[in-house]
């Protein structure tokens, strides 16, 4: 751990409570919180300290990073300007810019560094490897440098810009593709469209878009509000939109076939790397599709399944599945599981995961075999059996008791289960010994 107090104001929800699991690892981190009993809770959860007060936070912390909506932002950087710690650094994570930009210039003394900042990923997101987050510094001092070393350490991707070219981007990423997104959705709505009807008929494209529409639909309704109506760009961008779709629904209600084919023509152009497009969407669709195959082949099988967002491991027999939940039984118990919230672990992960948790069991099993046996042949085949971890040969004995033709090996072998010391116990009189 680095000997450096970070605080998180906003740290019992959202992407500020996400932060924790990141950063408490390498950092004392602080949180404070709107709600101070749902604050507590998550600290004492997490092993951190929760503080009350937004400026006693920024008093006591090197770093203080400003984790609220994006409507309160900029009250909360001038609550606590004025007492963050002589040559600290205040970041700001929200999905705009340019406003708390300004707001962290004008309040801020000038021996406070600051840093906007945009982490592109979500509150479900598990780990930092290869995650987008953009830098929009208005200066650089000596935070600047550590701050990128740290991001560069965790293998993310920085992209570094100005606050108007970040707002800019975030136009057509978010303020765009969520209106379009949320349009998409409230038609059909208004349409009374059954979702899980229209699944009967769907292709593989459509389920992927469903589930996109639905994934920005399902955000915080203020959150996505705030996104679209604090960006600067915002009333620009929407516009272009309704006339793009108001153009299109003119040509399309008034035949107009050529003037159809030119705009969607003009459009493809448009996109880029359609090739890039088509192989990204191709391997997202044959991945649902193997995980799908992988849980069929398995029914009746020893199988184990992880929760991508818990990271929690069960394993059990699969006892069916159908599109949307997967049925795993161990012993008595029964578990429920959404499909589309789990990944199949490959033999070797399922494996590792029994060795690390599951009581293992250990016997000595003394067997007699003709004294020409090679007792190394039949050890290397205890050990490739299933769910036997270990083997060894511990004595080699001739003596009263045993025929002068005979030799007495006693093997200790560890195995997963009961079952597996039998498979091993049969194994040794399958090679032609007699157990004593």
């Amino acid at each position: 751990m680095i000997e450096m107090k970070v605080g998180i104001i906003g740290g019992s929800d959202g992407l500020g409570k996400t932060l924790i699991y990141f950063l408490r690892d390498d950092f004392d981190v602080i949180i404070s919180a709107r709600d101070h009993k749902k604050g507590r809770k998550i600290a004492n959860e997490l092993g951190i300290e929760y503080i009350e007060s937004n400026t006693q936070l920024a008093e006591m912390c090197d770093v203080v990073i400003v984790s609220v909506p994006i409507h309160f932002t900029p009250d909360v950087i001038r609550e606590v300007a004025p007492f963050m710690r002589k040559e600290s650094l205040m970041v700001d994570v929200t999905s705009v810019k340019e406003i708390p930009s300004q707001t962290m210039k004008e309040s801020l003394p000038d021996d406070i560094e600051y840093l906007p900042t945009h982490p592109i990923f979500g509150p479900r997101t598990t780990e930092l490897d290869n995650q987008v987050i953009v830098l929009t510094p208005d200066k650089k001092g000596k935070w600047f440098n550590k701050v990128y070393n740290y991001l560069d350490n965790k293998n993310m991707r920085i992209i570094e810009t100005t606050a108007k070219k970040h707002d800019y981007m975030m136009s057509i990423v978010q303020v765009l593709t969520h209106f379009s997104f949320i349009s998409t959705a409230s038609a059909m709505e208004k349409l009374k469209v059954d979702i899980g009807e229209t699944e009967d008929f769907e292709s593989p494209i459509y389920n992927l878009m469903i589930d996109m529409i639905a994934r920005i639909v399902a955000q915080n309704p203020y959150l996505t509000y705030y996104i679209q109506s604090m960006n600067n760009n915002g009333p620009q961008i929407r516009n272009t939109f309704a006339e793009a779709v108001n153009e299109l629904r003119d040509v399309i209600n008034n035949g107009n076939e050529d003037k159809f084919v030119d705009l969607a023509i003009k459009a493809t152009k448009n996109m880029g790397d359609i090739s890039g497009a088509l192989g990204r969407s191709d391997k997202a669709i044959n991945s649902l599709n193997h995980e799908h195959s992988l849980l069929n082949q398995s029914i009746g099988k020893e199988i184990g399944l992880k929760h991508i967002y818990s990271r929690k491991i069960h394993v059990g027999i699969l006892e069916r599945v159908d599109k949307n939940t997967a049925i795993l039984k161990n012993g008595n118990k029964t578990k429920k599981l959404v499909v589309a919230n789990i990944e199949v672990l490959s033999d070797s992960e399922l494996y590792d995961w029994k060795v690390k948790n599951l009581n293992k069991k250990t016997e000595s099993i003394s067997c007699v075999f003709p004294i020409r046996v090679d007792k190394h042949v039949i050890l290397d085949t205890i050990i490739n059996l299933d769910n036997i971890i270990d083997a060894k040969i511990t004595d080699v004995y001739q003596g009263p008791q045993i025929k002068k033709e005979d030799v007495s090996l006693t093997f200790e072998v560890t195995g997963l289960y009961k079952d597996s010391i039998e498979n091993a116990k049969s194994l040794l009189t399958g090679f032609g010994g007699i157990i004593r």
